[in-house]
């Protein structure tokens, strides 16, 4: 005996078929409608399992409009631009079903709310913001500075890339819980291209902070301007594209070092490899900042013209006309370079930041990290001190 639930397979299958036929376009959300919490980055679609979209307007819950695309069958829409924090988004879909019918669905949802968020600017080792479209000397370090420390220092130097043409090999370095230096192994190549980049928005980079917006800088590597400066000739070499153009008599740092309270002063110029990082003309110089009274027995307090800066503790090569009788032969500063007037002036005029000036067989300590010197990071160590 048959039973009643096993009658007619084929008959309900039509039926069922027929009633698909006969039904508004079945559509798939994504998110799912009423969801809350949504990552801004996660994939937002609608999709017809059956019939097409007519039409598809999305909106924010401030009224702004959300530009999208839907795909040449009519089957799918998504949107083709970034959505924001602690939004609500309200989709509305008009539709066809298979056998014509015509309907409207709306679904929404809401995008998360961090509870914080940092972004990235872009600079050189001194702080100074790095310039969209400028040109930089071939010893440029990249600094990718938070605003707010980092838990996840791994997953956000996964979203730092620095892009070259030509290819350069480059690593990064994180100097703190905030920031990290971009350098190459070696000196770029003059004129490549270099564009640095933070993809940063909408990721979770640890203990509830996320990326606030996305950063990027692009530049130009100029001419190769390589300086050296050695203390066993007094004398610094200029030389533009391998090629010597000028040189200059200096004098630098005196040595020793004087004992203010419970901080010991160094009078040497360190040796390292450093880069113009700033210049000024005139710029203020005075002692006090680094802890030497003005009042004291080599205090002081000067204005200086055609000041180029190469460290972040404020090393430069300026005009001293008073030194002019040490230039070559006597080292008389506090740490500086100095010039004479032609000499600073021209030095001044050449110099772009990023640009080289390697300083030789002077006394004291080697030049630090922390006053700029990125590149007397032997590149082991410097690979060593990535975060991935």
């Amino acid at each position: 005996m048959v039973g009643e639930g096993s009658r007619c397979h084929s008959g309900c299958s039509s039926t069922a078929d027929a009633a698909a036929q006969h039904s508004p376009a079945q559509l798939t959300f994504r998110p799912d409608s009423r969801k809350r919490g949504v990552d801004p980055l996660e994939p937002v679609s609608v999709t017809a399992t059956s019939g097409r979209l007519t039409d598809v307007k999305m909106v924010s819950d401030s009224g702004k409009s959300i530009a999208g695309v839907l795909t040449p069958d009519d089957v799918t829409w998504h949107p083709v631009e970034p959505l924001g924090y602690g939004h609500t988004y309200t989709l509305t879909v008009a539709s066809q079903g298979p056998s014509g019918i015509r309907a409207t669905q709306t679904s929404q949802f809401t995008t998360l709310v961090p509870p914080n968020q940092t972004k990235v600017t872009f600079t050189s080792p001194s702080e100074a913001p790095l310039r969209d479209g400028g040109t930089y000397g071939v010893g440029t370090v990249i600094v990718a500075h938070f605003d707010e420390p980092i838990p996840d220092r791994s997953k956000a130097e996964q979203r730092l890339t620095v892009t070259t043409s030509p290819s350069v090999s480059g690593a990064w370095l994180w100097v703190d819980d905030q920031t990290a230096h971009w350098r190459p192994e070696h000196y770029y190549a003059p004129h490549t291209t270099v564009a640095a980049e933070a993809k940063i928005y909408g990721i979770d980079l640890g203990k509830g902070l996320f990326g606030q917006e996305d950063s990027k800088v692009s530049f130009t590597i100029g001419d190769a301007h390589v300086s050296i400066a050695d203390d066993k000739t007094k004398q610094v070499s200029v030389f533009d594209n391998g090629h010597l153009v000028r040189t200059m008599p200096t004098s630098m740092g005196m040595g020793g070092t004087e004992t203010v309270g419970d901080r010991t002063l160094s009078f040497w110029t360190p040796p390292g490899t450093y880069t113009v990082l700033d210049k000024g003309n005139p710029v203020v110089m005075d002692s006090a900042t680094f802890g030497l009274p003005q009042n004291s027995r080599l205090g002081y307090r000067e204005t200086i013209n055609y000041a180029t800066k190469i460290s972040v503790d404020g090393i430069y090569l300026h005009e001293l006309d008073t030194t002019v009788w040490a230039q070559g032969n006597t080292d008389t500063s506090h740490g500086c370079l100095n010039l004479n007037a032609d000499n600073a002036k021209w030095f001044y005029d050449f110099s772009v930041p990023g640009d080289v000036v390697e300083i030789r067989n002077t006394g004291g300590p080697p030049l630090k990290l922390s006053q700029g010197g990125d590149w007397t990071v032997p590149w082991d160590q410097w690979r060593s001190g990535t975060a991935r």
